[in-house]
């Protein structure tokens, strides 16, 4: 009989090739490739335990198998919580269960039109694109207002994409919808001369619109008929309609300078006064205000107020009115004309005038007289209404507080979108709620009335994984972007957030991460270090859901450390090179680099984040309720099970060898090794001590455990090697008679294969 350290060590020393030998098993590789193909068809705890093939495999992988019965029991711990340590699986004495437990997502993903992180990620983008609103808005008077100094003729105007639509947003005409040869005519019509195209064209059409209009009034007035009035009504309304178009066109016409065939005059096309007004028809067509608007509002102020000579001449004029009550915060409802105009003739020397009665509790009125010079009477020399100084003051003060009512609108709009977003389940609830809706296309830049809902859905239920689905047809960034924004399916239902690693992995590994850096201290020590981890989870659990590549990951240090050390892996012992090698593997190909790696936990590893070769993030192929990872893992595990239980058919010491090698590294107290009947038949026999042993007292048991084996040393292969050797060595000297192999070793004798007395007894010795 082969000595069980030499069976053993027949196994071990290339353990790799062992495991490989096995899976190639007919039985074992056949329940693998059932495993791998139907677990991505469970969506649910009862079709996991309805399918006895898959259960019970998944039972053997994680050394349940005795307990494949107890289904009831095992559902418990599949759905148990493991973020909750009062969960089921977790205040379970045996750690078998929670590892089970996060081998799965039964209770993790849970499915959201948009995460935490999306929401942030939106927000943000909101406020970024508004941002970026503002400024393109100033970027692009200040390129018209420059390029209009170059046009040569109506045709560099219309020919140059950014021109015309400057001139088109002024104007209100659509993009769209757009005759050049009308707008080339009109443009290079002088309004003056009844013989210009403007003039021949769309004169004769407003003299009728006119005269139609005049008639539908006189009708108006003289029919008493309710219905006729609603009728004739509707008349006039479409008549000034027209007018107002076409009145559009002389205004368009009176902007600009060309010759009567399209060409630049020597003086240019346009006056400074005439650029000014296309300014200010294209800012008010915004709608947010923008720095541009600032700018172009306080010119304005400036020109008039040269001009000013009665309060009167502010209070009759909408834009000096709106803009002095913008820049002293006078925008409440209770302040009306009346109230701005007792205050700009108020004499701070009264006491009793209307701005010092009232200052106290309004200071701004007392800062809005102080900077205007009214007498009491209203009147002012014109143009010394203000002194330049309070003119500063006035302007200065609308530049900061401009954008105060847009900047709270945003914040409501922003809350109220966080309201509303943790609602919706489905794009239809999308497409209905106004807060969501809106919102998200501001934020990607797209306008809620002038996109149809239709295309919008069919956006949000595009595959993206099918470079020939809907979204990617429309080859603008602006609907990839809102796509990618939220979690809908092609049948417009939620489903789970794409994130680097699932809701359950990045619950699992920060479970594992835990256990790991608590092993064997003592309670004061271990509450300390479990604090300390805590920290390291919630940075790991909050930034994982942010991570978009393989380089973000790879290049925190605190995440690979985190996964790292969950996998019984020294973060310090890897490099930044091999991780990039690790993560740009084929998983698939059993011969890329992370295929090749003795520790198979490489590739568990690997399978668990969702990034393409190229490390950007892209979902799997569909694994169901467990990761690629750990559908490797839960293979490897029942493959190695497999291993055992055949070593134990000829020599149960092997499978005890093997048994402990494998679960050193989850070995965390004495009591885990008494909780585990094998491995405390491990340590009975390593330390030949009597089978009555476990009739002790559960806390003497715990005692000479400590006292025999220095559980630190479980953190080092080498040493957990040693252990292994020495329990092979007592395994034989317990179960063999004087004919055996083993006590051949032990004698001395030419059967010994090498292996010398003296080497037996230290090891015997050991520990």
């Amino acid at each position: 009989m082969v000595s069980t350290y030499l069976s053993y060590d027949l196994v071990s020393r290339d353990l790799q090739a062992s495991l490989k030998r096995v899976s190639k098993q007919t039985d074992v590789s056949r329940e693998a490739e059932y495993y791998k193909a139907n677990i991505a068809k469970v969506t649910s705890v009862d079709e996991f335990l309805d399918d006895y093939r898959l259960y019970s495999y998944a039972m053997k992988a994680y050394g349940l198998e005795d307990m494949t019965y107890a289904k009831a029991f095992m559902r418990k711990v599949l759905e148990s919580d493991l973020s909750d340590e009062d969960s089921f699986a977790n205040k379970l004495t045996d750690d078998r269960y929670r590892d089970f437990a996060t081998a799965f997502n039964f209770s993790s993903e849970e499915k959201t039109a948009q995460s935490g992180t999306q929401v942030t990620a939106m927000v943000d983008l909101y406020t970024a694109t508004m941002v970026s609103e503002g400024d393109a808005v100033t970027t692009e008077t200040n390129y018209f207002n420059a390029m209009m100094d170059e046009v040569g003729s109506v045709d560099d105007l219309l020919n140059n994409d950014r021109l015309r639509s400057y001139l088109f947003t002024a104007y209100d005409i659509s993009e769209k919808y757009y005759s050049r040869s009308l707008l080339r005519g009109v443009l290079s019509s002088d309004t003056s001369d009844s013989s210009s195209y403007i003039n021949q064209t769309l004169g004769p059409q407003r003299d009728t619109l006119n005269t139609q209009l005049a008639d539908a009034q006189t009708r108006l007035a003289a029919t008493t008929d309710t219905t006729e009035k609603t009728t004739i009504q509707a008349e006039i309304d479409g008549y000034e309609a027209k007018l107002e178009t076409i009145q559009k066109y002389y205004d368009m016409a009176d902007a600009f300078q060309f010759n009567a065939d399209g060409t630049a005059p020597s003086g240019g096309v346009q006056t400074a006064e005439q650029k000014a007004t296309i300014n200010d028809l294209y800012l008010s067509k915004q709608d947010r205000v923008s720095t541009a608007t600032a700018l172009n509002d306080a010119d304005y102020f400036k020109e008039k107020m040269a001009t000013v000579d009665n309060v009167s001449d502010i209070i009759g004029d909408t834009r000096l009115y709106k803009f002095i009550k913008t820049a002293y915060g006078l925008t409440g409802i209770t302040v009306v004309t009346s109230t701005i105009e007792q205050i700009l003739t108020s004499d701070l020397d009264d006491p009793n005038s209307y701005a010092n009665r009232f200052g106290a509790s309004n200071p701004a009125y007392l800062e809005l007289a102080k900077d205007f010079g009214f007498s009491t009477d209203g009147t002012v020399t014109a143009g010394q209404a203000q002194t330049a100084t309070q003119q500063d003051s006035t302007i200065n003060r609308y530049y900061s507080t401009y954008n105060d009512d847009q900047d709270e609108a945003d914040e409501e709009a922003i809350s109220l979108y966080k309201a509303a977003i943790s609602e919706v389940d489905s794009v239809a609830e999308f497409l209905s709620t106004k807060d969501v809706y809106n919102f998200a296309l501001k934020a990607v830049g797209l306008d809620p009335d002038e996109v149809s809902q239709l295309t919008i859905k069919r956006v949000l239920t595009s595959d993206l994984d099918d470079p020939k689905s809907y979204v990617y047809s429309l080859k603008d960034e602006r609907y990839l972007t809102l796509a990618k924004a939220f979690n809908f399916t092609t049948s417009g239902d939620v489903t789970a957030p794409l994130t680097a690693q699932s809701q359950g992995t990045i619950k699992s590994i920060a479970s594992d991460y835990t256990v790991q850096m608590t092993r064997f201290l003592a309670d004061d020590e271990k509450e300390a270090a479990k604090e300390k981890a805590s920290d390291e989870v919630t940075y790991y659990s909050e930034k994982m859901l942010s991570i978009q590549s393989a380089s973000d990951f790879i290049n925190d240090e605190r995440l690979v450390k985190v996964v790292l050390t969950a996998y019984d892996i020294d973060a310090s012992t890897v490099t930044t090179d091999f991780l990039k090698q690790v993560f740009s593997s084929d998983l698939s190909d059993p011969n890329s680099f992370v295929n090749k790696q003795e520790n198979t936990a490489w590739a568990e590893i690997l399978g668990t984040f969702n990034f393409n070769t190229s490390g950007k993030l892209e979902a799997r192929e569909s694994t169901g309720v467990q990761s690629q990872g750990k559908v490797l893992e839960t293979q490897n595990r029942y493959t190695r099970q497999t291993l055992e239980e055949e070593q134990g058919e000829s020599n149960n010491g092997v499978r005890l060898a093997l048994y402990f090698e494998r679960m050193s590294h989850s070995i965390t107290s004495a009591y885990d090794i008494l909780g585990d009947t094998a491995l405390l038949e491990f340590f009975r026999v390593s330390f030949q001590l009597p089978e009555s042993f476990s009739n002790l007292d559960v806390d003497k048991q715990a005692e000479l455990v400590n006292k025999y084996m220095n559980l630190e040393d479980l953190k080092d292969p080498e040493k957990v090697s040693k252990m292994v050797d020495k329990f092979t060595v007592m395994y034989d000297l317990e179960n063999s008679d004087s004919s055996s192999s083993a006590l051949s070793i032990l004698t001395g004798s030419a059967n010994s294969a090498g292996i010398s007395a003296d080497l037996l007894y230290s090891l015997s010795q050991t520990g």
